[in-house]
């Protein structure tokens, strides 16, 4: 895959901003100007270096220090960053060398201020110091030791990085030297010279602010400190750095909040992710509208939509499909041999870490989507590849099979847990907030149903029908046993849910005909080759509806929507029922199933589909 690095440098908004002088022309103050300065309790080493613009008003300068070369802007109106605090702008009780300070910028309380320029319109009250040393790069290129503490999957970081390039340069190494040369070009075209902070940001109450950007409209509020970092944000997507956070040789995107005493090092926290309540992230990419709170995240590749909102560790992940959950008490970070902690873990996209899990590397569950290992599971080092599993501890002990071993149950959840997976593709579309990555959020495509389709095949291939089945019997089991029982089960399920991923694209390319007004391309519409998506679906729909025509599927797929809704309910009135057992008034306190806004979305949806369907069939002429 060829990555044009050449548009990257154009289009880079942080070089951009980082960059841009407003073009001013200053003067030096005069007498009269120098005496009211001096009046006013402000002092300076030579005023001769002090240079002003046209209409700068000395009385607005007050109890102040200036050393170097300083450049102040016109200080004419109340800041309006702060609302329900109106102050004029100006300089109060601050100390400023080698600065610049453009129009309507309000500097009160600030102990030291050194080679920054602060942008018009900018708040900066109550901080200690504010340095910036020439030619730092405010933590770009810093090399991120991602899914391997030891090295091996480096990525060099810059302001704008996404996931989808993260995950290309770890594991396409052969770009590495084309990506290297663009970051040497990248740091070139980073204006040392200042530190900046930009207009409207907002800085209070914050001890140290060190060789870093901050960004349009940014909210660096009683925060421990930001050192050596870049922080991006404009005026739809503001950062915030706040209560306690830390921040230190990182990037922090657009619309990020590192609060009540996060800390992100070392790291990348890509648009709209967060860091908060102690969280800790270090050497890490963690991508779009994925958080961690309480936890620890060590050199890992995180992708989108991930929760991780409880005391738990997760180190050397590869996980860039993300949209998974790592519960309390999670251990993903078992990559010490004794020897080095060099081992790392491939996770699947929607993988569910339950509370207390032990997970011992190398690990590679990645052919393993929508996966759960259940509460307080410890997995051998292994390679899982059959989608939509449950991975339990064993309820058997069995002949010739180590103790070690847990139990795996092939589609558990699409039968018995499908509320779950139907519920996230809404959830995560819901509260997605990225406006430059594009996610899928279908979970039913063509990629995962081909997962599906080899899990069936392995499943379907055994050779001698057996009690219990190991890896050597069905390659893939990994370091887990299969019943037989749950054998069949697990070919029922992938087969449900790989007929109804066709029929669904048959149902589709159907309504798309008719609305074309080409009714007669129906009669071929299963026997003529096409490509793309639909191309997919057709092989399947020749394959799983032997013989059957356009009327019979579609009929099937009526039939198979009514089993989804149905099974929605079940899966989630089995809370009901086990909690209704267990706790008193569970009925009256908690949503019951047939209340849930989810379960009656699904009947709703499958009341539509069905109308449509037999509209569809009513005018089908063969």
């Amino acid at each position: 895959m060829k990555v044009n690095f050449e548009e990257l440098l154009e289009k880079s908004e942080f070089l951009e901003r980082i960059s841009y002088k407003e073009k001013k022309r200053y003067r030096s103050l005069t007498p009269k100007e120098i005496k009211n300065l001096e009046k006013n309790g402000n002092f300076s080493s030579d005023w001769k270096k002090i240079k002003v613009c046209k209409n700068f008003k000395s009385s607005c300068i007050r109890n102040s220090c200036f050393l170097g070369e300083v450049f102040l802007g016109s200080f004419d109106g109340d800041t309006d960053v702060l609302p329900e605090f109106q102050h004029p702008a100006g300089i109060y009780n601050s100390t400023l060398k080698d600065a610049e300070i453009e129009d309507n910028v309000l500097i009160k309380n600030v102990s030291f201020l050194s080679g920054y320029i602060v942008r018009r319109s900018a708040v900066l009250m109550n901080l200690g110091t504010v340095i910036h040393n020439q030619n730092s790069t405010f933590g770009n290129g810093h090399s991120l030791l991602l899914a391997i503490e030891t090295g091996g999957r480096e990525v060099k970081t810059f302001a704008e990085i996404d996931l989808k390039l993260a995950v290309l340069i770890a594991t396409k190494r052969e770009l590495l030297k084309d990506y290297e040369n663009f970051i040497n070009k990248y740091l070139e075209k980073i204006n040392k010279e200042k530190g900046v902070i930009d207009q409207n940001a907002l800085l209070l109450n914050t001890p140290a602010i060190e060789n870093s950007y901050i960004g349009v409209g940014a909210k660096v509020e009683s925060a421990s400190g930001i050192i050596n970092s870049t922080i991006l944000s404009n005026t739809e997507e503001k950062t915030e750095i706040s209560y306690g956070a830390f921040v230190k040789n990182s990037i922090v995107q657009w619309g990020c909040e590192i609060t009540t005493g996060g800390i992100c090092v070392n790291s990348v926290l890509c648009e709209h992710s967060h860091c908060e309540r102690h969280g800790k992230v270090t050497e890490s990419l963690i991508g779009p509208n994925s958080g961690v709170a309480e936890g620890e995240v060590t050199s890992c590749l995180l992708g989108p939509f991930v929760g991780f909102h409880h005391q738990a560790l997760l180190i050397a992940a590869y996980w860039p499909e993300g949209k998974g959950n790592v519960g309390y008490g999670a251990n993903v970070g078992s990559n010490h041999t004794s020897k080095a902690p060099d081992q790392e873990i491939w996770c699947g996209e929607g993988t569910f870490f339950g509370l207390g899990v032990n997970i011992k590397f190398p690990a590679d569950f990645s052919q393993s989507p929508y996966s759960i290992i259940s509460t307080g599971v410890t997995t051998l080092p292994q390679k899982v590849s059959f989608p939509f599993s449950l991975i339990n501890t064993p309820a058997l002990s069995l002949p010739g099979v180590s103790p070690a071993f847990n139990e795996i149950i092939p589609g558990w959840v699409l039968s018995d847990n499908i509320y779950t997976i139907k519920r996230n593709e809404g959830k995560y579309k819901k509260r997605n907030r990225a406006k430059r990555t594009q996610f899928d959020f279908e979970v039913f495509r063509p990629e995962i149903v081909d997962l599906m389709i080899e899990a069936r095949e392995r499943l379907l291939q055994v050779k001698e029908i057996k009690d219990f089945y190991l890896e050597k019997d069905i390659p893939g089991i990994g370091k887990n046993y299969l019943l037989e029982e749950n054998r069949k089960k697990g070919i029922e399920s992938y087969s449900f849910y790989i007929k109804y991923y066709a029929a669904c694209g048959l149902f589709k390319k159907v309504k798309e005909i008719l609305q074309q007004e080409e009714k007669e391309k129906l009669k071929e519409i299963l026997d003529l080759p096409s490509e793309g998506r639909w191309e997919h679906e057709r092989k399947i729909l020749k394959k799983e509806f032997q013989g059957k025509g356009i009327k019979e599927i579609l009929e099937s797929l009526k039939e198979m929507e009514e089993k989804i809704a149905t099974d929605t309910q079940i899966s989630k009135e089995k809370d009901d029922k086990r909690g209704s057992k267990i706790i008193p008034d569970y009925n009256s306190i908690h949503t019951l199933a047939e209340n849930d806004s989810f379960v009656k979305e699904t009947w709703e949806r499958f009341s539509g589909i069905k109308k449509e369907i037999e509209n569809i069939i009513s005018i089908l002429e063969f």
